[in-house]
């Protein structure tokens, strides 16, 4: 996170969000999270996860370790949410979904982005979003970040190059 810094494009989707209300609190899953998570998993045509517990334990907030949940608000409308561990120097996103009928928001780069702010505010070294594959895949949209490192298995963490 030292090296780490918004794009233009990051910007401009937090100051297209700034009529929302973010909340961070320890992770839930709630009726509400459900029926988001239902709507979001409609837009997967491979591997279409099956519940929410294939992510989260049934006690996001604390099994296996400190769990977070940034969730974002349209009024009292939930519009996305995100789960992320909290660790003594890192913050690890688990998993984020978003109203599907809300896409021009761009709501699942919008939670990382809180939760980098989120890992910078509470003074966290590392933020980790997930994994991202060498070739192309649907997780591209991580290696847009900047100050990305990846593990070459051989022991070295080395900058990231598209």
């Amino acid at each position: 996170l030292s090296t780490f810094s918004f794009s233009k494009s990051q910007r401009r989707t937090l100051k297209r969000n700034e009529d929302l209300e973010t909340v961070f609190r320890p992770a839930r899953v709630s009726d509400e999270t459900h029926d988001l998570f239902e709507r979001h998993k409609q837009r997967f045509q491979h591997a279409v996860p099956e519940s929410i517990y294939d992510f989260v334990s049934p006690e996001p907030a604390s099994v296996p370790c400190e769990g977070l949940e940034c969730a974002v608000y349209d009024g009292a409308r939930l519009m996305a949410v995100s789960f992320f561990d909290v660790g003594t120097i890192a913050v690890s996103s688990i998993y984020g979904m978003f109203d599907p009928e809300e896409t021009y928001r761009r709501l699942g780069i919008f939670t990382i982005l809180r939760e980098i702010e989120f890992a910078l505010e509470s003074g966290k070294k590392y933020y980790y979003h997930g994994y991202i594959y060498d070739g192309n895949s649907f997780y591209d949209y991580k290696k847009r970040f900047r100050a990305l490192e990846i593990y070459d298995w051989r022991g070295n963490w080395l900058q990231f190059r598209d």
